[in-house]
């Protein structure tokens, strides 16, 4: 094989390898929830007695796409003149496992408590509006006709289902 070959090989096979690494870590904008631990290694080390083993996650708000206007007949200006905004996120987790007094007996001397981080869907507030004249009238000469304005707020709307397990044990 010549050295020219043998070079452009190498070249495709190291753009491959940069490639399968790139696909194979996740970037952190497609994360959901960010992890948060709380180091109390040390302070267990220079206290010399066990503390609680805290953690949590963080979730990251993902804005998603409107609803586009919606023409209804008999209205001038469309349904949902301010779209809500769909908002897709979770609620923050905690994970902790603490020591606790020998309270109800020796084979009780860990609390542990874990709430995960749950799908949270949001839409924010909106508005429907409507104009103070009707759509022309062919019986009016083609004139619309007056009536009273319209204003109403699509309300908020906000869906969740947490969780949280609650254990006491030995050595959780």
């Amino acid at each position: 094989m010549k050295s020219t070959t043998r070079g452009t090989l190498a070249a495709v096979l190291t753009g491959v390898a940069a490639a399968a690494g790139a696909a194979a870590a996740t970037p952190a904008a497609a994360a959901r929830a960010v992890p948060v631990p709380v180091p109390l290694q040390g302070v267990e080390q220079s206290l010399h007695m066990e503390l609680p083993k805290l953690g949590g996650e963080v979730p990251l708000p993902v804005p998603g796409a409107p609803e586009g206007p919606r023409y209804v007949e008999g209205r001038l200006l469309p349904e949902r003149a301010l779209p809500q905004l769909p908002v897709g996120a979770g609620t923050p987790g905690l994970d902790m496992r603490t020591p606790v007094p020998h309270l109800l007996g020796d084979d009780f001397d860990h609390l542990a408590l874990d709430a995960p981080a749950s799908d949270l869907r949001a839409l924010g507030p909106g508005l429907n509006l409507d104009a103070p004249l009707t759509p022309p009238d062919p019986d009016n000469f083609g004139l619309p006709a007056p009536k009273l304005p319209q204003a109403g707020v699509v309300t908020p709307v906000l869906q969740a289902v947490p969780g949280a397990d609650l254990g006491l044990g030995s050595g959780l």
